[in-house]
């Protein structure tokens, strides 16, 4: 008896000190699934991080991690066989660097140096906070993977805190393999191991079929609902969706709004820009709950101001977003609304009730005529909303991947700072009282930038 027990407590001994190596003995028997995808980060707060992956066959889920790259010395997950692994590390210390590592129930599925992530910093004015955002991004393309090689080379230096894709994720159905091929595979080791996603449903991400949103979650119809965790419930500030579709969260002293523009809200056919719809409703409240931010940005695919790929005249979604969704974002001091859906680079200046066809746009509609680069140039200054918090930035990033043509009428009058020359996409960093976006074409160059003072 006492021999088993010696047996058992120097098993203990050897399992507690490799949780505490470096990089986990690989050991030579047993079945190790493939990895498919991952990992991949999601939900960051400052004490949590959910961490998902796939494999090729049911596998128990673990994620063991620390502080210190050579001291793994926490170990979070279960033990319940699924492909589909969602690991929520909870306890965390706010606006510290972690390493971690993914494990099956025989061997490390992946790990390396790179292999990190920093929680988001407890809610202070003056902590910075920096976002990718990507539009129109997953085609597998040239011009997709220039524009990321060229972010992530402007970006190196900086601790991005998460990455936003703002649509037509994977193209051109948004099937589970085009995911894999077309997002996965291409931004997995660049970005998505150590920064956190989040993203907004695009037309190509429905198929280009119009369908009820719960049904496409219930129904595994999307892979786009399948691939990501949102938060549903608040959990990462604002008012609760409890939907998949449309969502709200914070990242420092700023509050984004993601929204889906083309999916059904419900069989009475509602979309994002009838009024009387779930989704317009639950904006408004949102917005209600969260007027006193300091910042805030909503994320929607469809433009309502663009004349490059697509026509803001002609196309009825558009329309009916510039008509009835635009006096909503003006009226709750909406700062900054990023769309894709558009394959080119579309910004205009601090603008506010326009509703109209661009021939009835005319510059009293913009509430500065400065380019606000703040760059020392003429007419470059920054816009001030100290005094007043009127008027909205709108900007179309939508050539992360797909490039391509231009309207006739190209470029929209509200829109004057545009290019479809060469693929970009968009840094946003938010630091206290002053927001500056900066737009990185694929050379790695900055295009074209804009800061807003409050």
């Amino acid at each position: 008896m006492y021999r088993y027990l010696f047996v058992f407590m120097g098993l203990l001994i050897f399992s507690f000190s490799n949780a505490q190596s470096k990089i986990p003995k690989k050991r030579k028997y047993g079945f190790t699934p493939k990895l498919v995808t991952g990992p991949y980060l999601q939900m960051p707060t400052s004490n949590s991080m959910t961490i998902r992956w796939r494999t090729a066959d049911r596998d128990v889920s673990f994620v063991r991690y620390g502080k210190d790259e050579n001291h793994l010395d926490q170990l979070a997950g279960n033990s319940s066989r699924t492909s589909e692994h969602i690991v929520n590390l909870t306890g965390l210390e706010p606006g510290t660097q972690y390493y971690y590592l993914i494990e099956g129930v025989r061997d490390t599925l992946k790990w390396d140096s790179d292999t990190r992530f920093q929680t988001l910093p407890l809610f202070r004015k003056k902590e910075k906070v920096a976002v990718g955002l990507f539009g129109d991004a997953g085609n597998n393309s040239d011009n997709q993977r220039k524009v990321r090689d060229a972010f992530k080379a402007y970006t190196q230096d900086r601790n991005l805190n998460a990455l936003i894709m703002l649509g037509d994720n994977a193209y051109s159905f948004g099937t589970d393999a085009e995911y894999q091929q077309n997002f996965f595979d291409i931004y997995q080791d660049q970005f998505l191991k150590n920064t956190p996603v989040f993203a907004i449903p695009g037309n190509h991400d429905y198929h280009d079929y119009v369908t009820f949103a719960e049904h496409a979650q219930q129904s595994g119809l999307l892979a786009y609902f399948d691939r990501f965790t949102m938060p549903t419930k608040g959990e990462l500030g604002g008012v609760a969706s409890h939907t998949q579709s449309f969502y709200a969260f914070d990242l420092g002293n700023a509050h984004f709004i993601a929204l889906d523009s083309y999916g059904l809200e419900d069989f009475k056919g509602t979309r994002v820009f009838d009024l009387d719809g779930r989704q317009a409703k639950w904006l408004i409240k949102d917005l209600e709950a969260n007027k006193t931010k300091k910042w805030k940005i909503v994320l929607i695919h469809h433009p309502p101001y663009s004349m490059g790929s697509h026509n803001s005249d002609t196309e009825a979604q558009l329309i009916k977003i510039r008509e009835n969704l635009t006096p909503i974002f003006e009226k709750y001091g909406v700062d900054v609304v990023f769309s894709g859906h558009s394959h080119d680079y579309e910004r205009s200046k601090l603008m506010k009730g326009h509703t109209g066809n661009n021939a009835s746009f005319h510059q009293g509609y913009f509430i500065s005529q400065s380019s606000a680069k703040d760059n020392g140039t003429p007419n470059s200054a920054p816009y001030d909303k100290r005094k007043s918090n009127d008027g909205t930035v709108y900007v179309v990033a939508g050539s992360s991947g797909a490039l391509d043509h231009q309207q006739k009428t190209y470029p929209h009058n509200a829109m004057p700072f545009s290019t479809n020359e060469l693929g970009g996409a968009a840094l946003l960093e938010i630091e206290d009282s002053r927001l500056e976006m900066k737009w990185i074409n694929s050379e790695g160059k900055v295009w074209d930038n804009f800061v807003i003072i409050k």
